[in-house]
């Protein structure tokens, strides 16, 4: 369910939105087009996304909480504010020490998050 990225399109928060992918992790696909998804979660304390990768690039912020992020060897600590660059198939994992709320925009759009995304309230 692509957008036509040509003509703006507008989606309200809305209780429906919210899918919960694994107890104590919800997210919300906020706004998508063939371009780009940007995603909204919602995560509690001592939860982990493991060990992953994708073929889209990733950049995010952390609006609140923190926790560990693991890229390769790499493992970065993360707090409200701090924000992130993972380039596409870069394997990562991340493990949440309080409870997180993080903004993630994908390019190009994720197809397989896509089904969880509501049609736009305007066009």
């Amino acid at each position: 369910m692509s957008v036509n990225y040509s003509q703006p399109a507008l989606w309200h928060d809305k209780p429906e939105a919210w899918k919960e992918i694994m107890p104590g992790v919800k997210r919300r696909m906020l706004s998508h087009a063939a371009t780009g998804l940007m995603v909204l979660y919602k995560i509690e304390a001592g939860k982990t996304f493991a060990w992953h990768n994708h073929p889209h690039a990733q950049f995010g912020v952390f609006v609140e909480g923190g926790g560990k992020f693991r890229m390769g060897e790499a493992v970065w600590e993360m707090k409200a504010g701090d924000s992130y660059y993972i380039p596409p198939a870069v394997f990562h994992e991340l493990k949440t020490s309080e409870r997180c709320v993080i903004l993630d925009f994908f390019t190009p759009e994720r197809e397989d998050y896509v089904k969880e995304a509501l049609p736009p309230d305007t066009t």
